[in-house]
């Protein structure tokens, strides 16, 4: 719920502000720059940053790393009551660990059209046919994370 004074999309955009910075963070250091957060009401459970070059690992996604962040804080893997901002719309494996993970929303900025899960190819998160389903924003900054995007892979060219 909103802070007073708040309403739920300025709540979405201040959110989304801490997952973009993380995304900085991860293009910092040589990732792609996609960052999460992972949010219970008003408190901020856990930040996640895209790190599958720093770690070496293919499924270290910035949702991921958000998910195992937040489970190992309350410690257990149901995360009713949160909801996730992401600074990219999700792949296939991270929007299927949002619905096993039972997170109750997704906000996400960016739409992804090479991979994008929830809304953009695959409608997985809020699927009828499995058992939990997600409430689900888009395109919230989402020209501020596709210029952080862009900006990373003309770099690498």
């Amino acid at each position: 719920m909103p802070s007073r004074g708040e309403t739920a999309g300025e709540r979405d955009v201040r959110w989304m502000r801490v997952a973009l910075e993380a995304a900085r963070r991860a293009g910092e250091a040589g990732d792609v720059p996609v960052g999460a957060a992972l949010v219970e009401g008003e408190r901020l459970l856990a930040i996640g940053e895209n790190r599958r070059e720093r770690d070496q690992d293919p499924t270290a996604h910035a949702e991921i790393v958000a998910l195992r962040a937040g489970a190992a804080l309350r410690g257990r893997w149901h995360l009713e009551g949160t909801t996730l901002y992401v600074t990219l719309e999700p792949c296939a494996m991270c929007a299927g660990a949002l619905v096993l993970a039972r997170v109750d929303a997704l906000v996400f900025a960016a739409a992804d059209p090479r991979a994008g899960a929830v809304r953009t190819l695959w409608r997985i998160a809020d699927d009828p046919r499995l058992n939990h389903r997600l409430e689900i924003r888009g395109d919230v900054l989402a020209e501020e994370a596709a210029e952080l995007l862009r900006r990373f892979f003309r770099a690498r060219r």
